[in-house]
């Protein structure tokens, strides 16, 4: 995996969104999910282009239950917004980078 995209499970789930000092991203998807493979390189540019200032991390629904069902997730992929532990934004679905970006510059 390219970029700064980091895997995380239900049990690193705390420790990497929750009790980070910078905003967090987190792409909830599946390995069978096409929109989810779609903005996966997308992922991966922003994590770049945002070092320093956003972490970016993926959580597999099917490997990792716990932690979208905490946050309703329904449908992927699904990008959620963190800063100092809170939901501040969601995005369903696989949007342009654009709108990504556009997310992101409100947050940091």
């Amino acid at each position: 995996m390219a970029g700064n995209v980091t895997e995380i499970s239900d049990d690193s789930f705390e420790q990497e969104v929750l009790s980070s000092d910078i905003p967090v991203l987190i792409d909830f998807w599946a390995p069978w999910c096409g929109p989810c493979k779609s903005i996966a390189p997308i992922l991966d540019e922003l994590s770049s282009e945002y070092e320093g200032k956003l972490k970016i991390v993926k959580l597999n629904v099917d490997d990792n239950p716990t932690t979208p069902t905490k946050y309703s997730v329904r449908g992927i992929p699904n990008l959620v917004f963190f800063k100092g532990g809170q939901v501040v934004e969601q995005i369903v679905g696989a949007v342009p980078k654009e709108q990504l970006s556009s997310a992101i510059d409100k947050l940091v």
